[in-house]
């Protein structure tokens, strides 16, 4: 039980790299069926944590980038329950697979109701390879987490002594440790070589403990599956996944938005009760609701991307079908 004044910070971990024991130390890619250690593992790694915040340690899940909705759901109710039963934690860490850490970073973003920090983080590296960003990735999240500098920001993604923000962060190289940027707007802020956060900008979109969500009586979530638009492009996509009783669609455009081939397609899904979001494949930018959406009962996803969208889109089918409700959802998260 703590008794000193440290910050006390939760560690909470579901597995992924930062979990794969390799070998040889060289082994940087083909560890998938490696050992695999627990956060109370990862954690004696980094004795020097403790001087400065307590931890208390527990394996959520080991399931890494291979986490289901059903895991995101108890995921939340599980750091919602460490917050209301103690008030001494200052903070959250949760340790996470990288392939789809963003995801998961917003969905938390968006389900969790406590202003207090709760901090993303994972390894491009396994923590037996050569070169390991495990330890330092995870000893900058607990700093992090346990700082009052993060309170009222939002769920946070930590890696690599970057802090980004979950609505916006996206893991763009599929190796280096570089990898979790935002583009065109910016990481937050650094957590650097004198172990102190220091931020330069701070989310404006709601998060965490100002949204509309509440996760704890759901059992199950809207299903949304995902459509990427290409050149030629066909509507048989679409039309399979209106045929299979799809709750809603994020389409992933050209451009700002057009999805070639398939519009007709995804404006009949929506005639037929199905939510449609347009996102745009570039990467960055804005998918504005234009005429060209609007008569066809298309949302427009803002600048989420596509993946961040369907999880924004199931979250408010939970509680509306209403196309300008959902709309309004969009422009508010």
């Amino acid at each position: 039980m703590p008794t000193n004044n440290l910050p006390l910070v939760s560690l909470v971990g579901t597995g992924g790299t930062i979990a794969a024991w390799g070998k040889p130390r060289l082994e940087l890619v083909e560890y998938g069926g490696a050992e695999q250690i627990d956060s109370f593992q990862n954690l004696e790694r980094i004795p020097e944590i403790h001087e400065y915040v307590q931890v208390q340690a527990e394996q959520y899940a080991m399931v890494g980038s291979g986490i289901t909705l059903d895991q995101w759901l108890g995921l939340s109710k599980r750091i919602n329950q460490i917050f209301k039963e103690d008030n001494r934690v200052s903070g959250v860490v949760v340790t996470h697979g990288t392939s789809v850490l963003e995801e998961t970073a917003y969905w938390l973003n968006l389900t969790i109701k406590s202003e207090k920090p709760v901090v993303v983080t994972g390894t491009m590296r396994p923590p037996s390879a050569l070169g390991t960003d495990a330890d330092n990735n995870l000893f900058g999240a607990l700093l992090l987490a346990g700082s009052s500098e993060a309170k009222g920001k939002g769920v946070l993604v930590m890696l690599n002594d970057e802090i980004n923000a979950a609505r916006e962060v996206t893991k763009q190289n599929s190796y280096r440790v570089e990898t979790f940027g935002t583009r065109e707007l910016g990481f937050l802020g650094y957590m650097d070589s004198d172990l102190k956060p220091v931020f330069y900008r701070q989310p404006i979109r709601k998060h965490t403990s100002q949204t509309e969500f509440d996760v704890s009586t759901m059992e199950t979530l809207p299903w949304v599956d995902t459509y990427y638009a290409v050149a030629g492009g066909s509507p048989f996509t679409v039309d399979a996944l209106a045929e299979a009783g799809v709750d809603g669609i994020a389409v992933a455009g050209t451009g700002g938005g057009y999805a070639t081939g398939a519009m007709d397609a995804l404006a009949n899904a929506a005639k037929k009760g199905i939510a449609v979001v347009a996102t745009t494949r570039a990467g960055a930018g804005r998918v504005i609701p234009t005429s060209m959406f609007r008569e066809r009962g298309i949302i427009a996803g803002d600048n989420l991307s596509v993946q961040k969208a369907r999880i924004l889109l199931m979250l408010a089918l939970a509680i509306t079908k209403d196309r300008d409700e959902i709309q309004r959802i969009f422009d508010t998260y």
